[in-house]
């Protein structure tokens, strides 16, 4: 079994509140075998001698879009499977190199794109998949244009788009099949439309989405497979009618009022604000190819944004970090922690990408922290993230080794 030694690194435990100097750290196949500030003796391992580098657990990413390979999302739908699949082998190598280890998909990828990362047949991050995210007609996830009829979806699993994030699905007895079927397929969770948003091209921000009853049947169906729902969920409204059904995460959530963070912190709901995601679109939207329809949407939610840090913390609701960037814009995914820095502290920051980024991936013990049993997702940090986030920043570039189960995926230590 392959072991690995890293010496002298100063540790960050998102539970503390600063540095721990002195470290050591012996990997042993894919998790941590020990860690200690007394030499450990080990005579086959591959040594890192650190000279006082941070050692810190690997990111998390709780919202990201693996296959989102364009801002035009309804034309990427019609795109050929492999052009779709082959685009984005580099979004994915770009999110582990910037020390996301862990990654939930919000929408897309399958169970076949986590296994092939999994076989080594692609680069990128664990990824914990919602397979296709359910809309209603006309809702958030129905990229269909405006039509004197509407076409159906795909008659077969076999003709299912790559590039197609979500499917439309209408009615109890609908939705309880649909999230069978996403669970046979390997889901790791299911994601749900429970309000508009801004790259669906026919539906208001402030649209509600599924009714209380096909949530509730949503939730149901999931729990009886011992797993949980996210909402995408923008307006005061539909975030109460998605957490009282039971829904564990809402996403995005920028039109917070304080009532409503209130019910989430009474139900313990979690809230994953992706900030980033509407200034890369109000940058670089129209750029490149959102459409007039969405483009004008954005400037609703990006203005609240920031509020919605204040009003989830104040009530004491936990904020896992989310991007939700698509095609080019993922570059911009570490643009989230200083967004966030305007409000939260640096160790804020952190937790949410670590401790309770693992909370609700329901990993606590195996992700997020370094500790013996844990997953051996280990960053090497050039700076201290605790007193200045910009060494997160970019694209990894003060992150010199990046080791995901064990295995370095990175290397740049001199």
């Amino acid at each position: 079994m392959n072991r690995i030694l890293f010496k002298n690194g100063a540790l960050l435990d998102p539970l503390q509140g600063a540095l721990q100097p002195g470290h050591n750290l012996l990997v042993e196949g894919d998790t941590i075998k020990a860690m200690s500030t007394q030499p450990i003796d080990v005579h086959d391992a591959q040594i890192f001698d650190l000279a006082g580098k941070t050692l810190m657990p690997g990111l998390i990413d709780l919202h990201a879009h693996m296959v989102a390979t364009q801002f035009d999302l309804p034309a990427q739908a019609r795109m050929p499977n492999v052009f779709v699949t082959l685009k984005a082998i580099p979004i994915m190598r770009g999110i582990l190199r910037r020390g996301f280890t862990t990654v939930r998909d919000a929408g897309g990828a399958g169970f076949a794109l986590k296994q092939s990362i999994e076989m080594g047949l692609a680069q990128g991050p664990r990824l914990f998949v919602a397979g296709r995210a359910l809309s209603q007609t006309g809702g958030h996830g129905d990229v269909r244009a405006r039509s004197d009829f509407i076409v159906g979806d795909a008659p077969c699993n076999c003709c299912v788009r790559v590039g197609a994030l979500s499917r439309v699905v209408d009615g109890v007895d609908a939705l309880r099949r649909a999230v069978r079927e996403e669970l046979q397929m390997g889901a790791d969770q299911i994601k749900i439309m429970a309000s508009g948003g801004v790259a669906s091209p026919t539906d208001p921000v402030g649209a509600l989405g599924y009714s209380e009853d096909e949530i509730r049947a949503v939730v149901a169906e999931a729990h009886a497979r011992g797993t949980y729902v996210m909402a995408h969920a923008y307006t005061p409204e539909s975030m109460q009618c998605a957490v009282r059904c039971g829904v564990r995460t809402i996403e995005h959530g920028n039109l917070i009022d304080a009532p409503t963070a209130a019910l989430m912190a009474e139900h313990g709901a979690y809230a994953v604000p992706t900030l980033v995601a509407y200034e890369a679109l109000h940058l670089e939207g129209e750029r490149y190819g959102l459409p007039p329809e969405s483009a004008a949407k954005i400037d609703i939610v990006r203005e609240a944004g920031l509020q919605s840090l204040e009003i989830f913390k104040r009530a004491g609701v936990k904020m896992g970090f989310g991007t939700d960037l698509l095609g080019p814009s993922h570059r911009m995914q570490s643009d989230e922690f200083t967004i966030r820095a305007q409000v939260l502290t640096p160790g804020e920051i952190i937790s949410s990408a670590t401790t309770i980024g693992a909370e609700i991936l329901g990993m606590t013990g195996k992700l997020g922290r370094l500790a013996p049993g844990a997953y051996a997702d280990v960053l090497v940090v050039d700076g201290d993230p605790l007193r200045d986030l910009s060494c997160l920043g970019g694209q990894g570039d003060h992150i010199p080794l990046v080791m995901k189960g064990g295995h370095v995926e990175f290397n740049e230590l001199r």
